[in-house]
């Protein structure tokens, strides 16, 4: 792997000098990472990119030419260097799984560790976290769509380099699609990697039916014929259906499937399906790809569309429509006097005001298992076998009551403690998996596209007051000194 350690922004190493010269290098703070709205003003997140933070801060180290790079800026004193030699994660990070349904406001990765560590490892975390979440999240939404069809990602050539388009593999995966046709990334992650030809394997034949000869004499076993080269209901799906029953009459089995990439998908599959069906292909799977996104995929679908598996390129990998997820890292508590003091950051916006402290984080369920809100409680609350009353972020007079007989799960899992790892990484099927499951126990009022229910993310009654206390104390400006005046002259 890379040494990534440089991969972070400049304001970081300033931090981290000032911290350093000021001596706090072994203060100790926690930092939580969240995002505050959800892309395409949809109802939930899925989580991803985990695995690629710990391997980044396991394995941070300051190389030689690290360190002579930095001493060339002619902009850290000495000391800073000192440190930075021996640097290395030693603190703790708390996190939420890969594959889990978050919400906005809750922290999704907490750090607790020297000012200076914490600092540091911003930039990367937020760059990975933002990105894979961001994708799983599209990819979640787009198989939703799809109403269990198979969905496979197709964006390699529409990505944002070589690492974006790894990552949106693995986060596309992870949010749902069963494969992909990122050769690198079937090796990497193992993921089922899946492709066909395009139209210059049809037009570099003298004719279509030639060229859907020889790719099924070549690959009798997964003979899927791309269509729309020339006309799709005159030319190619015929000249399919005609290459299908030869491969039948030479005992090469049977045509797997074709492929739409242009024109009205869901007219075409429509009279498609009619025409293979009527020549004995019932089982002959149409594919589609185009430009597609959850939306399209839902407008096909209500038109009847005949479509049995969904390439999703472009839309997906770039999260088209909403490109960046917000996530932001902000400190929530320092240490002073051997304890870790609550911290806010107050904010003329009030989504923009931090929840303080070192929390944890309870999702309740009811009797049907359906998650119905998460309440974030200071870290050292005890949570007792009682109903629980969460109350909201900014308005407090509004609350919920959490019956006793509801089920919880604490969702911050120990994953690094004293820099070491205490997490067993999981196989991305499991991911997979476990996004699957989440998506089953989220109503459904939750994952329609349009006006989505909003899910409750609540705060103990503790965890208010310790806001409310800290934005009273932090709204208290100190009076103005009095403007000096001369002295008056005394005659």
């Amino acid at each position: 792997m890379r040494n990534l350690s440089l991969l972070t922004d400049m304001y970081e190493l300033t931090m981290v000098g000032g911290y350093i010269v000021s001596g706090k290098q072994d203060q100790w703070a926690n930092f939580d990472y969240f995002f505050r709205k959800v892309p395409d003003n949809g109802g939930y997140c899925i989580t991803a990119g985990l695995e690629q933070v710990v391997d980044y801060i396991t394995r941070m180290r300051f190389s030689q030419g690290d360190l002579s790079y930095l001493e060339g800026l002619k902009i850290f004193p000495d000391q800073v260097f000192r440190y930075l030699e021996n640097f290395h994660f030693s603190g703790d990070l708390y996190a939420v799984p890969e594959g889990t349904v978050v919400f906005p406001g809750e922290p999704i990765i907490r750090v607790t560790a020297p000012l200076p560590e914490a600092q540091f490892i911003e930039s990367a975390l937020l760059n990975v976290m933002n990105f894979q979440t961001l994708i799983a999240t599209k990819a979640a939404r787009v198989c939703i769509a799809a109403e269990g069809d198979p969905v496979i990602e197709f964006g390699l050539r529409r990505a944002h380099g070589p690492d974006a388009a790894l990552g949106a593999s693995r986060a596309a995966f992870i949010g749902g699609a069963q494969g992909t046709s990122n050769v690198l990334a079937g090796k990497l992650f193992g993921i089922p990697v899946r492709g066909t030809v395009a139209h210059s394997w049809v037009e570099s034949f003298a004719s279509e039916l030639e060229s859907f000869r020889k790719y099924c004499e070549i690959y009798p076993g997964g003979c899927l014929l791309l269509v729309d080269t020339y006309d799709t209901l005159k030319s190619g799906v015929p000249n399919a259906i005609r290459v299908g029953k030869e491969m039948r009459e030479r005992g090469l089995g049977d045509l797997a499937g074709i492929r739409l990439d242009s024109g009205d998908l869901a007219y075409l599959s429509k009279e498609a399906r009619k025409m293979l069906d009527q020549e004995g292909f019932e089982q002959t799977r149409i594919f589609a790809s185009s430009d597609l996104d959850e939306w399209i995929i839902e407008s096909i679908k209500n038109q009847g569309g005949r479509i049995d598996t969904w390439g999703v390129g472009t839309r997906l990998v770039t999260a088209y429509s909403t490109p960046a997820l917000g996530g932001v890292y902000k400190l929530t508590g320092i240490e002073e006097q051997g304890r870790m003091v609550p911290k806010i950051k107050r904010s003329d916006n009030p989504e923009k005001v931090t929840n303080p402290g070192k929390k944890k984080i309870i999702r309740f369920f009811d009797a049907s298992g359906l998650m119905r809100g998460d309440v974030m409680f200071l870290e050292e609350e005890a949570v007792e076998a009682r109903p629980i009353r969460g109350f909201h972020p900014a308005v407090p007079h509004i609350s919920k009551i959490y019956p006793l007989k509801f089920e919880r799960l604490e969702l911050l899992q120990p994953i690094i403690q004293n820099g070491a790892l205490v997490y067993q990484k999981p196989l991305l099927k499991e991911i997979q998996e476990n996004t699957r499951q989440n998506l089953r126990r989220l109503g459904p009022e939750f994952k329609r596209f349009t006006n989505p229910h909003i899910y409750h993310v609540s705060l103990s009654q503790q965890l208010l007051q310790t806001k409310q206390r800290l934005l009273k104390k932090t709204n208290v400006l100190e009076p103005p000194a009095p403007p000096s005046r001369p002295a008056k002259k005394i005659s």
